[in-house]
């Protein structure tokens, strides 16, 4: 029962996790907030190692706060799944959408 009023929470947008993911976003120009598992991730990571670009890559499912981290990226973008993309601090998308951006060449001139 805990585990769904958790969820249920908004997000602390001031507190110390959202500090975190404001930093991570505006440390690198490539960002990508993941999880080990799941294929959309592994799917908008392919693009980057194309592309040879360099990204910073956070894996939630091995951060303990993950679902913090999580729910503060649902509030900055209007969706909590993964994988949340971010270059040059601007959120750009998910997996297929990064994939989609690659195909069509958007994605290296976003790079560039």
């Amino acid at each position: 029962m805990g585990s769904l009023l958790s969820r249920a929470q908004p997000a602390n947008m001031s507190g110390p996790v959202a500090e975190f993911v404001r930093a991570a976003i505006a440390k690198d120009k490539v960002v990508i907030f993941s999880k080990t598992y799941c294929p959309y991730c592994t799917m908008a990571k392919e693009p980057f190692k194309k592309l040879k670009q360099e990204y910073a890559c956070y894996e939630l499912d091995e951060r303990n706060d993950g679902d913090e981290v999580q729910a503060v990226l649902g509030e900055l973008t209007g969706a909590k799944t993964v994988p949340r993309v971010f270059i040059s601090g601007n959120f750009v998308g998910g997996g297929t959408d990064i994939k989609k951006m690659y195909d069509d060449g958007r994605l290296e001139k976003l790079l560039a």
